[in-house]
């Protein structure tokens, strides 16, 4: 099973796979509990035969369509919900708002073939944290989904491009100001809200700002806390909407 999703081709907005910490998840003592929800039966076996090799992770549920991932979600309570975008009866993403209305902690990983902008974008309007195509390899699921159970946030870097030409075109599109004066960042929190942008984790910011870890995530905490978000990818969205930062 271990090349049944395509190539390695996905990396994460929080840092990818491959720039997470070390010690990441050392410090949980629960497994991850996942709820898999896809409307192919296969793809759904698949994804829970690759996860029950991983100790941390523990499949406690599946779904086939969006109606049924919101009943499961209710009821078990998951840490983390892989679901698919285009689905029967209830998509993915008018899933995603009921789910975090019935599970408030659990986090949505969008596992797709949708490549389009308008998905990418309403999914994290709905409040994904990430979204990952199925070119993704079997070995890179595992590691997204511990990277999103510690707080960051995963996205191809394909849709990462797209989304910030989205993110660009909104800003010109629209002539509306401000009613209430955004939120003052300071400038040490504005370098890494711009660094967060670009796809950087917390160990290439520190490295870029020549600071530690540990102050990089205070900062990140501080500037979603300022903005009242909940994840990284929401305070880059926000921060271009309101002209706190500009993407070149």
């Amino acid at each position: 099973m271990a090349d049944s999703f395509g190539p390695m081709h996905a990396q994460g907005a929080g840092g990818g796979p491959h720039g997470m910490d070390p010690d990441m998840g050392s410090s949980r003592q629960e497994p991850i509990r996942v709820l898999v929800v896809d409307d192919h039966a296969l793809f759904r076996r698949g994804l829970e035969i690759v996860l029950a090799a991983e100790e941390d992770i523990q499949v406690v549920g599946e779904a086939g369509d969006g109606a049924e991932a919101v009943e499961k979600a209710a009821d078990l309570l998951p840490d983390i919900v892989l679901m698919d975008v285009r689905m029967p009866k209830r998509g993915g993403i008018e899933a995603c708002t009921s789910i975090k209305e019935v599970a408030p902690s659990a986090k949505i990983i969008m596992l797709t073939i949708s490549d389009e902008e308008a998905d990418l974008y309403d999914a994290i309007k709905a409040g994904a944290t990430g979204y990952l195509l199925k070119e993704i390899s079997t070995d890179e699921v595992a590691t997204a989904i511990r990277a999103v159970a510690d707080g960051q946030s995963q996205i191809s870097p394909s849709m990462a491009s797209k989304l910030l030409t989205e993110f660009k075109s909104m800003i010109q599109r629209t002539d509306e100001r401000r009613l209430v004066p955004a939120p003052r960042l300071t400038d040490r929190e504005l370098e890494v809200l711009k660094l967060v942008a670009t796809g950087m984790n917390n160990r290439d910011i520190a490295k870029e700002l020549f600071i530690s870890e540990n102050t990089v995530k205070n900062h990140v905490r501080n500037i979603l806390e300022k903005l009242q978000l909940h994840s990284r990818m929401e305070a880059v969205v926000y921060a271009m909407r309101e002209k706190i930062l500009e993407i070149r």
